[in-house]
């Protein structure tokens, strides 16, 4: 009874280990685009739009460890 619960447990171990580093990017990216903003109002489009991209690359790494391991 605990031994299938505990494979299924570490087997998806590597995927909260994604969604929590891509958590703690898109917190990091979210944090300097604004810091960025705050000091040069002026280029807050430029900084709006690779702050969208990056975030789209940080949450891609967690669609990459959910689907290419089941």
């Amino acid at each position: 009874m605990l031994s299938p619960m505990l494979a299924e447990m570490t087997g998806n171990i590597h995927i909260a280990a994604a969604c929590l580093g891509a958590a703690i990017g898109v917190g990091i990216i979210g944090m300097k685009a604004s810091e960025a903003v705050g000091r040069n109002p002026g280029a807050a489009t430029k900084i709006l739009v690779q702050a969208i991209l990056s975030t789209a690359f940080a949450e891609g790494i967690v669609f990459f460890a959910i689907f290419l391991t089941k």
